[in-house]
């Protein structure tokens, strides 16, 4: 962020992270089935802010109780929340969000990236947005965008 740039939410209230997940023995064996559950899905979702040097999980903008799966219908379901009503970036995160998901998991998955419900001034705008394979192909093309989503997903050291 620039130094002549205001920050929407200057002081954001800040979370502490979930521990590890410890795995047992069956989830780290390959010949076992595992299927995949919300821990899992909420693990992967380990993105940086595009505003402060903080995580979405720091911020509690994701958090596993919005986190669906069903592993049998093939379905992740993803509701996250904007740290304030009128967060201009809330397009961007639910990109950032939609695709690290599309790029970690296979491809017999449908995502879906909502903002939760009530918590956004735009929320049917942005949910419109993030719905449409379209739309995010065409985000995904813009050489500039795809940097901030690459930079939201970039591993920080925490």
């Amino acid at each position: 962020m620039s130094e002549g740039t205001r920050l929407e939410n200057a002081n954001p209230v800040i979370f502490q992270r979930s521990g590890e997940r410890v795995q047992t023995a069956s989830e780290e064996d390959e010949d076992v089935h595992d299927p995949i559950d919300d821990r899992e899905i909420f693990d992967i979702l380990s993105i940086n802010d595009p505003e402060h040097p903080l995580s979405l999980e720091e911020l509690n903008v994701v958090e596993q109780v919005r986190v669906k799966v069903n592993d049998a219908e093939n379905t992740v379901g993803v509701e996250f929340t904007p740290t304030i009503p009128h967060c201009s970036m809330a397009t961007l995160i639910g990109l950032s969000i939609k695709v690290k998901l599309l790029r970690s998991l296979p491809d017999r998955f449908k995502i879906d990236v909502c903002i939760t419900p009530g918590t956004h001034a735009s929320e049917e705008a942005v949910n419109k947005q993030l719905a449409d394979k379209e739309r995010v192909a065409a985000a995904l093309e813009n050489a500039s965008l795809l940097e901030v989503v690459n930079q939201c997903l970039s591993t920080r050291s925490i």
